[in-house]
């Protein structure tokens, strides 16, 4: 076994993976997520607690965090979840609420979301145990559209959502334009559906607000080309290996190894 902070930050086979992507492949965290745990020391490797983001991880090395064995990398694998309303979408909540995690089975390996559901949407949710996958999917140039089924209280201004497919800045923070249709009305709730590229934390909902619009129900129903179709609430669908290939491509995933 190897010096696990070693100085060297040259890639080479004969060294192995950096512990940051080896953490992200293993679904533990994000590259930049897993950097702050060695900075914060929760990472160790062959017992001994990595200082370094330069320490690279080989086939028999043993890495804890907060003293958990992590289970090497698995192949890339990707699923559908149908995210009720009253889940948080991370892994730990200070204020002790469920999460997402704790509300899948216990045969699923260590995985992450792909973005985010706040408390109160609902909807297609995608979860990996690749975190480099998830990082691709979250990034804007993945160019992916966002779909949303959304119902609001309030008087419909057409013109409102013309100026949103022109972008729009609220309280200083500028989201780029968003696809509004109008779909239904029942009393002064209209149901709309909603399309964007960004997806920022409570978009839709600050927009909306922005323009005398009350959310009072949001539904995930695609991502890119993924689907939130029939898939109960609660319900968990894995996609397969081809179908990742074929809508993401994997050339510049890491191959997992056997």
């Amino acid at each position: 076994m190897h010096n696990p902070n070693n100085d060297s930050v040259s890639d080479s086979p004969n060294k192995g993976e950096r512990i940051a992507k080896w953490l992200a492949r293993a679904g533990v965290a994000s590259r930049r997520e897993a950097e702050v745990m060695i900075e914060e020391g929760k990472i160790s490797l062959n017992n001994e607690i990595v200082t370094k983001p330069a320490t690279f991880v080989q086939e028999q090395d043993i890495i804890r965090v907060d003293g958990q064995v992590i289970s090497p990398p698995d192949r890339t694998r990707l699923w559908r979840y149908h995210k009720p309303v009253g889940l948080i979408t991370t892994h730990k909540d200070p204020e002790g609420r469920k999460t997402v995690f704790e509300a899948l089975p216990e045969t699923m390996p260590r995985v992450i979301s792909v973005g985010r559901l706040d408390l109160n949407s609902e909807g297609l949710l995608l979860l990996t145990n690749d975190g480099a996958l998830a990082r691709k999917l979250e990034m804007p140039t993945s160019q992916w559209i966002r779909r949303y089924r959304v119902r609001v209280f309030g008087t419909i201004n057409h013109d409102d959502f013309n100026k949103l497919k022109k972008g729009i800045t609220v309280e200083g923070i500028h989201y780029a334009p968003i696809d509004v249709k109008v779909d239904s009305h029942k009393g002064n709730n209209t149901w709309l559906t909603v399309s964007l590229q960004e997806g920022r934390n409570r978009e839709i909902r600050r927009v909306m607000q922005h323009i005398n619009l009350q959310v009072n129900r949001l539904i995930r129903i695609a991502y890119g080309p993924f689907q939130l179709g029939t898939l109960a609430k609660g319900g968990l669908d894995e996609v397969t290996l081809k179908v990742i290939k074929e809508q993401i491509g994997l050339a510049s995933i890491e191959p997992r190894k056997k």
